[in-house]
């Protein structure tokens, strides 16, 4: 079982409104919006897959590149101390910071 989906490159994950009565999704790692709701959970993939769909035939529309899910750079913001301490390690593995730090999170996953 997983709460996340997954369709064409793009992910999503699905949160109960008590209030509508509707499951709302949102495709995530991306800053472009793309939502979509449905009223029962054996629709949620196809409304997920109908959002994505959508959504890269409206980017074609407008000629616009659609944007992809964790294109593999992101900002972390860090004690100072912490950063310095593990740009110091990264020196002493004779690796860049990048590449330390891709390190430690898959050692973490």
């Amino acid at each position: 079982m997983s709460n996340v989906l997954s369709y064409r490159g793009y992910y999503a994950t699905v949160e109960f409104d008590s209030e509508e009565g509707l499951l709302c999704g949102s495709v995530v790692g991306m800053s472009d919006g793309v939502y979509f709701e449905v009223e029962t959970a054996a629709g949620v993939e196809s409304a997920f897959h109908e959002a994505v769909d959508d959504y890269l035939s409206f980017c074609k529309e407008k000629g616009k590149q659609p944007e992809k899910s964790y294109k593999g750079s992101f900002n972390v913001r860090i004690n100072p101390d912490l950063h310095r301490a593990a740009a110091l390690a990264a020196a002493v593995r004779k690796e860049s910071l990048n590449q330390f730090v891709a390190d430690a999170i898959a050692a973490a996953l």
